[in-house]
């Protein structure tokens, strides 16, 4: 099942209603994008589940070491300067741009751009529909993202002012300067 978008031009909903529309259906996934088209996604299956965990994990443990910046999985909602709001796979952010936030910004929607970016592509995902949506990051101020396709064993490195880098089945992906010393272990991905 892929997901559904909803034309929502027609009607203003404010950020405070689309947060709880997301709180009062927590079994959905909602996503809005920058035209303010609301897209419901199905939930993951048990594999893509589990890479995406493992994925999390992996650099949950990194930034556990460094204490470099915040960590957040697909629950995590960013109210991008566009003003879409996404939920990456995986998704990292300076210490400084967490500090910067108020209590109440920490309890919401965070109203900014992951600095990092994972996209783990699934079954139900269109292949150029998240290829935009990583555009749409880097638009947003991500410095450097991942797309990783499972499927065709390959990834694409998305990094600002560069030409997307497609490697095909990379045992591993360095953080490079924006994740120092964080490097992704594929070999349970593909």
């Amino acid at each position: 099942m892929e997901a559904l978008t909803l034309d929502c031009q027609s009607i203003e909903l404010t950020d405070e209603q689309f947060y709880q529309l997301c709180n009062n259906n927590p079994e959905l996934r909602f996503e809005r994008n920058a035209n303010g088209d609301l897209l419901i996604m199905p939930p993951t299956g048990g594999e893509t589940g589990n890479k995406n965990a493992g994925i999390n994990a992996q650099l949950w443990n990194w930034n556990n070491q460094q204490k470099l910046g915040k960590v957040f999985d697909s629950s995590t909602g960013f109210k991008l300067p566009s003003g879409a709001n996404r939920s990456p796979d995986a998704a990292w952010i300076l210490l400084a741009q967490w500090d910067s936030l108020t209590n109440e910004q920490k309890q919401k929607f965070l109203p900014l751009c992951p600095d990092f970016a994972v996209e783990l592509l699934s079954p139900s995902d269109k292949l150029s529909k998240t290829q935009d949506k990583m555009q749409e990051y880097l638009d947003n101020g991500m410095k450097l993202g991942w797309l990783i396709n499972s499927q065709n064993q390959q990834v694409e490195i998305y990094r600002q002012g560069k030409q997307v880098e497609i490697l095909d089945r990379p045992d591993s992906l360095s953080g490079e300067a924006i994740l120092p010393g964080f490097i992704l272990d594929l070999e349970a991905i593909w």
